[in-house]
This record gives structure tokens, C-alpha cells and sequence, in this order.
């Protein structure tokens, strides 16, 4: 088996240590934030006070007794030797979507103090970039209509990278202003999804990130580039990876130092992940390419398997697989941060993501939504937590 199973006694001291990581001075705001922003404390206060009396964790061992005393773990101390997995990264970069496009579709309002609290949470967690918000006009994504407040009290956090979309040289001018450091631009590799998402062709689409590009080489802010439906269109079915390749080649042109591709419906097989990537990587340095899996048909972890096998070292995901695109009908989910997270400690790669820390993120997101995680991974070890206190 490649991951062994390990029984291991948490130290008492790792969550009090958490709540002074989240609560105090690590993810410092802004000295002036908005009101509705000053009850992050007290929003997290109120979530671990719910999730002691679930569990009946006494108020004095509330902190110490938050995970339970034993867990299941994926880590293995070797890297895999066989020839299947010994071309495996030993370091992978996670790129955390879910602050923006975990949330970007939800009904009812997320208050921007919550966006905020689960940013810092998953920063807690060691996670190095987090994609914050969206530049749209709020008449598109009324979600993220309170960009600005979310980007103004994160904007002291150091050592985290904060990229931003920016759909338009407007919303780019708009995420500057409000102290944005890195942008990401967003195409499509198909013609229908492109229209119905953007509201414009590919080509037009390009002509408009071109000028994005171009106003951010001079302010010296990188941009990354994201691509949707690189196997499959909700539209059009099929989508051949030449065109997936065409429209990479023209990220990586107008200077995208990323570029992030994204199977939007979830369609995707690793009988077509590797086609497309095969495409790409004659292309693109695969150095320059990111993969986002959304898990529709329960295909993400094993895409993205297939992806580390063919050279890709980042992977985009979403804390308890939130998400879904607003354009796409049927499109459940992204791939969970967890889920990739567990996978990958039993693989022996490296992320420097602390996997007790990111589930507190997901508890604490879901309990505002009111719903379950969708990670598995999440789910199998809460479970455990309540049976250790039966």
C-alpha cells in the first residue's frame, strides 16, 4: 500500500496555538476596518462554541479537545520509488479558489467579515495563495459585489499571495485601487461558453485581456490566466485540445506567468486530461500550467493524479469543495482542498498545508452556509472525532 496507516496522539497545545494564529495579530487587518469586519473574533468564537457542545467538549478543554485525541492520517515518511509514481513533484503548490469561486454562486449574501474570517482560517493552514474576489460588476455576481471591504482587510496580511479577478481593463483599475497585487484574466476554449460566460467571442475576449495585460506589465503586477472547458463544453460537448492550446498560447503571449486550466462541467477522464495536456506542454513550459477540476462525476482526484504524473506541479482547489459555475448547469463543485490535501500526504509531496487547520476552515464556512462538506475527506475524520467522544 502507498500510504500507511498511522495512529498518532495529538498535542493538546495545537489548537489553543491555532486560535492565537487566527484570532490574533498573524492575519493583522487594516487599523481602520468597517465595522461589520471588527466581529471576526467573535464569528469565530461563536463557531467553536457550536462545535464544543456537538461534540460535549467540556468549556475548559473546549480549545484542547477540538480534534480528537486520535485521528487517521495519510503521511507516509518515503516518496513512492515504483515507475508508475517516481515521476511524482515533491512539492505542490495549492492555489485555494474557494473565497471566490466557491462562493461567487451562492444565493443569499455572504457578509464580507465571514469572507474574510474563512481567508484567514485558510491561511492559518499554511496555504500561500488564496484567491480573494472578483472584480465584476456586482450586477453579474452580486456575491462578490463587496470586493473592495474584503481586499481592505486583508491587505496587511503578509507572505500570501491575494490574486484577484479582473474581467475587464475596469475591474483591473478597480482591484488596483483597492491594493490588489496579483490579477488573474479568464478565457474559454469555447466559442458558446465563451458568449454565454463573458458575453463576448474568444478572440474578442483575448483583444480585452491584452489591454489588462498590457496596464499590468507597467505596475509590475502578474497576472494569471485561467482557461474553462479545456475537455468539455456544456454546449458544444467535445472540446478538441488544439483549441485549448490556441488560446494558452495566447495567455503565455500576453505575458501570463500561469496559466490555469479548468474542466468547468467536470467531464473530464484522465483519457482526456492526457490528450489535452499533451497539446499543451508543446505549447506552454509545463512549469507555466495549473490544473482545476471540478469533481461532477467524481473524476477530480484522478485527473489530477494524471496531471502530477505528466509534470504539473499546481493544482487549484476549493476548501469543502465549494463552488460551481453560474454558467454551466449541472456543474457540481470543485475538487475539495481536503480531498487533494489527504491525497497527497499519503503520496509523500510536500504542501506545507496543515490538514486539522484547513477542515476548522471548512467547518467553519459550511456552518454559515448551513450545509455539510462536500469533502470526503472532511466527513470520514469528523466522523471520527464524534465516535472518539461516544
Amino acid at each position: 500500500m502507498i500510504a500507511a496507516r498511522q495512529i498518532s496522539r495529538l498535542k493538546s497545545t495545537a489548537a489553543p496555538k491555532l486560535m492565537t494564529t487566527v484570532i490574533g495579530g498573524v492575519a493583522t487587518a487594516s487599523s481602520s476596518p468597517a465595522k461589520a469586519l471588527n466581529k471576526e473574533p467573535l464569528l469565530l468564537r461563536e463557531f467553536l462554541n457550536h462545535k464544543s457542545k456537538l461534540l460535549g467538549i467540556n468549556h475548559n478543554d473546549r480549545l484542547a479537545g477540538y480534534f480528537s485525541t486520535y485521528h487517521y492520517s495519510s503521511n507516509i515518511h518515503h516518496r513512492p520509488t515504483n515507475k508508475v509514481l517516481g515521476n511524482l513533484p515533491g512539492y505542490v503548490k495549492i492555489v485555494e479558489v474557494g473565497p471566490r469561486d466557491g462562493l461567487q454562486n451562492e444565493k443569499e449574501t455572504v457578509p464580507a467579515s465571514v469572507k474574510v474570517q474563512l481567508i484567514k482560517i485558510l491561511v492559518s493552514s499554511g496555504l500561500s495563495v488564496v484567491e480573494a474576489t472578483s472584480f465584476v460588476s456586482p450586477k453579474w455576481v452580486p456575491q462578490l459585489a463587496d470586493a473592495k471591504d474584503v481586499m481592505d482587510a486583508i491587505r496587511n496580511i503578509q507572505g500570501v499571495r491575494f490574486p484577484v479577478l479582473t474581467p475587464n481593463l475596469k475591474g483591473f483599475e478597480a482591484a488596483v485601487a483597492a491594493g490588489a497585487k496579483e490579477v488573474a484574466i479568464f478565457a474559454s476554449a469555447s466559442e458558446s461558453f465563451s458568449k454565454s460566460n463573458i458575453n463576448c467571442s474568444i478572440e474578442d475576449s483575448l483583444t480585452r485581456y491584452r489591454d489588462v495585460a498590457s496596464a499590468a506589465k507597467e505596475l509590475s503586477i502578474p497576472v494569471r490566466g485561467y482557461i474553462s472547458c479545456v475537455v468539455g463544453c456544456p454546449v458544444e460537448g467535445v472540446v478538441p485540445p488544439s483549441k485549448v492550446a490556441y488560446v494558452a498560447k495566447q495567455l503565455l503571449d500576453m505575458g501570463c506567468f500561469e496559466i490555469s486550466l479548468g474542466d468547468t462541467i467536470g467531464v473530464g477522464t484522465p483519457g482526456t486530461v492526457i490528450p489535452m495536456l499533451e497539446d499543451l506542454i508543446h505549447v506552454v513550459p509545463i512549469d507555466k500550467l495549473a490544473v482545476h477540476f471540478h469533481d461532477t462525476y467524481g473524476q477530480a482526484l484522478s485527473n489530477i493524479l494524471t496531471s502530477l504524473q505528466m509534470g504539473i506541479s499546481t493544482v487549484d482547489s476549493s476548501v469543502s469543495g465549494l463552488g460551481g459555475c453560474p454558467y454551466a448547469k449541472g456543474a457540481s463543485g470543485n475538487v475539495a482542498t481536503e480531498d487533494v490535501v489527504y491525497m497527497l500526504n499519503g503520496l509523500g509531496i510536500e504542501t506545507n498545508v496543515d490538514l486539522e487547520k484547513l477542515m476548522l476552515a471548512g467547518d467553519f464556512i459550511c456552518k454559515h452556509l448551513g450545509r455539510p462538506s462536500s469533502s470526503k475527506t472532511a466527513i470520514a475524520l469528523s466522523s471520527k472525532r464524534v465516535e472518539s467522544k461516544l
